[in-house]
């Protein structure tokens, strides 16, 4: 039983230094502000150290190497503590504002609303906008899901629509610097900050299904009025925060998934945590045992049903833009 104890002990131990060693190398190769030389040389250092500290477990100074080790994870963890996003930097231009917003007598103003025409990925006329909206208006609330990495992986997006034909659609995004890509792997080390974008959808969701030619989905969402209206100010809340104080962009606890789902569970009373949070592909069906999406019909039709892409693409980024894409696009009844 002893020995058993022993054994379960140390294979704790082994785990709980190996993932710690991979965490804090992963960090000082990201994010130590170094050449490639002397930042993988000490990314490889501490790597060293823990497998030594591991093959050291089984000889009689394994305490000493057990606190060499803790010494120097203490230290990278404070050196990581230091490290603070930034507000300014040179950001990618359409990442480069953070919409705010107020509400005055219901009416609700949105500054450096992006409304860019995208004619491919990388070429655009950029245009940012002062829009208001009134509140009272406020009809509809929509779901965007563009797969960009098989099914299992998508972008989320979430749009409001007014009575008289507006909608302001948002996006929680990796605020790239100018030059700049996404990496799921280096966005786990603070290498980004995260934006809130506030955009026409002939932008936000056009460049999705035209310039980039992703598989875009339509989903429309049966809410009340009251809670599409603490949604939108939900956001508008978090943006504001943002831009007064900048937040790390995280690839697994902050994304544009996580971010969403933070939002919904501040004005939701039960919304269960589930792994499709995380493979938020999947989230759909999620949202459909909810019962906000069309219960007359499975996941599968309405997939189908709202599988944009093609449609957007024959017809083309136009004032309708909007209207068009929505057309056979089932609308559920508010609960």
């Amino acid at each position: 039983m002893f020995r058993l104890i022993r054994g379960i002990l140390a294979a704790i131990i082994i785990a709980a230094v190996a993932l710690a060693t991979a965490w804090a190398a992963l960090a000082l190769w990201y994010r130590l502000p170094l050449g490639t030389i002397p930042r993988g040389a000490l990314a490889a250092g501490f790597a060293l150290l823990g497998l030594a500290v591991i093959a050291g477990l089984f000889r009689r100074r394994a305490l000493r190497a057990l606190a060499t080790f803790a010494l120097a994870l203490a230290a990278v963890v404070f050196w990581w503590s230091t490290l603070t996003p930034p507000a300014e930097r040179n950001w990618s231009p359409d990442v480069a504002r953070q919409v705010t917003g107020q509400v005055e007598d219901g009416i609700l103003t949105l500054t450096d609303v992006r409304n860019f025409d995208w004619q491919t990925p990388e070429e655009y006329s950029e245009n940012w906008e002062v829009r208001s909206y009134d509140l009272a208006t406020l009809e509809s609330v929509d779901l965007f899901m563009s797969y960009w990495a098989g099914p299992q992986m998508a972008h989320m997006i979430v749009s409001f629509g007014f009575e008289n034909g507006e909608r302001i659609a948002w996006s929680a995004e990796v605020r790239r610097r100018l030059g700049g890509g996404f990496s799921p792997v280096a966005d786990l080390f603070k290498s980004n900050t995260l934006v809130l974008i506030a955009a026409d959808e002939r932008d936000l969701v056009g460049t999705r299904t035209n310039a980039r030619g992703e598989d875009v989905q339509l989903f429309r969402i049966g809410v009340s009025q009251d809670t599409a209206k603490a949604l939108l100010m939900k956001y508008v809340d978090s943006a504001n925060s943002l831009a007064a104080q900048p937040q790390w962009y995280n690839s697994l606890t902050t994304n544009c998934t996580t971010v969403v789902m933070a939002l919904i569970r501040t004005i939701a009373d039960d919304v269960p945590l589930d792994w499709r949070v995380l493979a938020n592909g999947y989230l759909p069906d999620y949202a459909w045992e909810q019962g906000v999406l069309d219960q007359s019909r499975s996941v599968e039709e309405l997939r189908a049903l709202g599988s944009i892409t093609p449609i957007a693409q024959a017809h083309g980024i136009t004032p309708d833009f909007s209207s068009v894409i929505r057309e056979g696009v089932p609308l559920p009844a508010v609960n």
